[in-house]
């Protein structure tokens, strides 16, 4: 029973911090470029924040699929 909860705990660090790289990098930024909160207009071009966003991407889903491999031991 030890064993099950360690697993649950180790699975759920990584999902957790995909969660926060998608608030930190995808939402927080989307929102302020929205209501203009952060001159994010002035000194970002567009295709910058693709980028940006596209990186962000790429770690949420690496960490999302790591918590996923987690408790099945690499199934």
């Amino acid at each position: 029973m030890l064993h099950n909860e360690r697993t649950k705990l180790l699975a759920n660090a990584p999902d957790r911090a995909s969660t926060a790289c998608f608030t930190a990098g995808i939402a927080t930024p989307l929102a302020g470029y929205i209501c203009n909160i952060s001159n994010l207009r002035e000194n970002l071009s567009v295709w910058l924040m693709f980028i940006a966003a596209l990186g962000w991407c790429t770690a949420c889903f690496a960490l999302h699929y790591l918590a996923r491999r987690v408790p099945g031991g690499g199934r």
